[in-house]
């Protein structure tokens, strides 16, 4: 049997207080689109059994968990089979879920989700995507059609402040299923994320323009939830560098150093418990080394930021942001591409409070007991990542470090 250095010693397990919530330890399970919700009608999509499941197997004392991608309303989904936020049978089902996670000692996040333009009419009911202009994404969309042939619909102001407003009534929905509290999705090319990118945003109203404008309807998305649920239950996910769903800024070291500010200058009543980022080497698509090669062919020098240390740090890198965030009370998480090598540095550093663990969480639902104990992982099947037929395979079947012992697998 292969053995890793346990890891119960180090500060991955050290207690951390995020937001009112008392961690036993820092291995964060990420926001996973799974696509195995239960079709109620058009667009519907509820949390089953296999839901209940999957997120209980992954619960564990003093643990902290995301769920996945969850749409705030009808007309802001993209993907079959994701379980919403915005019926009543939606709440009862993550009830369940809430109640099985907070059964096993562990805490929940719903993460709050509008995908903007990356969606199409035959999932919408044949009404154009929302989107902060009309430029579509590039590819084809999840039925099959080209984005181009439809492209988004420029949103109004006034549809601009009803999104707001229902990021709001969806966290309450939120906490009425039982939720420990919401993280408002701002990455991965969706709504929140296209408003942010300067080569998506070319509008030429208040919500366009410089990065002021860029960022004032995700800052009011911000002020809006905190304000429904308590900024101590309200955390953000954002991807400075991301390349999904065609974002491209044209500074994102810069511009998401402003939006940090901001967040950071909020009033405690508005100001964030955590704000959640994805590393600059993880891509959907690319790999890490092609990724960062990317990265600095198109943002140059960087910007500089001050550090703790004597240096200043230039490049593109999460440590820009978490400089500005550490200021305060606002707690940092970091995902993207992490493992047992590299995730306690990344903490000893004070470089990030937690990790956020996706693909290996995915293959092991007892993934902190493995990283604790030292034990060996198993492997994760990408096929089965976005759905699978029969639905548990890759979701629900992974074994338990138990289990291969007993099997004689160890």
């Amino acid at each position: 049997m292969a053995t890793f250095t346990p890891l119960q010693e180090t500060v991955l397990f050290k207690p951390l207080r995020l937001g009112s919530l008392n961690l036993e330890h820092r291995v964060v399970l990420a926001p996973l689109t799974r696509m195995r919700g239960t079709k109620e009608s058009d667009g519907v999509f509820v949390p089953n059994d296999l839901s209940v499941e999957y997120y209980s197997q992954r619960a564990s004392k003093g643990g902290f968990m995301l769920t996945e991608a969850t749409p705030i309303s009808r007309y802001c989904a993209g993907y079959p089979g994701v379980p919403g936020i915005f019926t009543a049978s939606q709440i009862a089902g993550w009830k369940r879920v809430t109640d099985a996670v907070h059964a096993k000692g562990a805490y929940i996040f719903c993460q709050l989700w509008h995908v903007g333009r990356a969606s199409c009419p035959s999932f919408l009911d044949g009404r154009k995507a929302l989107a902060p202009t009309d430029i579509p994404i590039t590819g084809k969309a999840m039925d099959g059609t080209e984005y181009a042939d439809n492209p988004p619909k420029a949103m109004t102001v006034e549809e601009i402040k009803e999104t707001v407003a229902e990021f709001a009534a969806a966290a309450k929905r939120a906490i009425e299923a039982g939720f420990d509290g919401v993280e408002i999705h701002g990455a991965n090319g969706y709504l929140l994320d296209q408003f942010l990118h300067d080569n998506v945003n070319t509008r030429t109203d208040e919500y366009g323009g410089s990065v002021e404008n860029r960022c004032r309807f995700p800052l009011e998305v911000i002020k809006a939830v905190t304000e429904a649920v308590g900024a101590q239950r309200t955390g953000i996910r954002l991807s400075p560098y991301n390349y999904f769903q065609d974002t491209r800024d044209s500074d994102p070291n810069g511009h998401w150093i402003y939006l940090c500010e901001q967040i950071a200058s909020l009033s405690d009543e508005n100001r964030l418990c955590y704000v959640h980022m994805v590393e600059p080497r993880f891509d959907e698509v690319l790999d890490e080394s092609a990724k960062l090669d990317a990265l600095s062919a198109y943002t140059g020098k960087g910007v500089e930021a001050e550090a703790t240390a004597p240096k200043k740090i230039v490049g593109n890198t999460l440590d820009h942001f978490r400089n500005v965030l550490k200021k305060t009370d606002v707690k940092f998480l970091a995902a993207g591409n992490f493992n047992r090598d590299n995730a306690v540095p990344k903490l000893e550093s004070g470089a990030a409070d937690a990790i956020v663990f996706g693909r290996s969480f995915i293959a092991n639902p007892d993934l902190p007991r493995r990283l604790k104990e030292g034990l060996p992982l198993n492997s994760y099947d990408r096929s089965t990542f976005y759905g699978a037929d029969p639905p548990q395979k890759g979701y629900t079947d992974y074994t338990f470090y138990e289990d291969k012992k007993v099997n004689g697998t160890a």
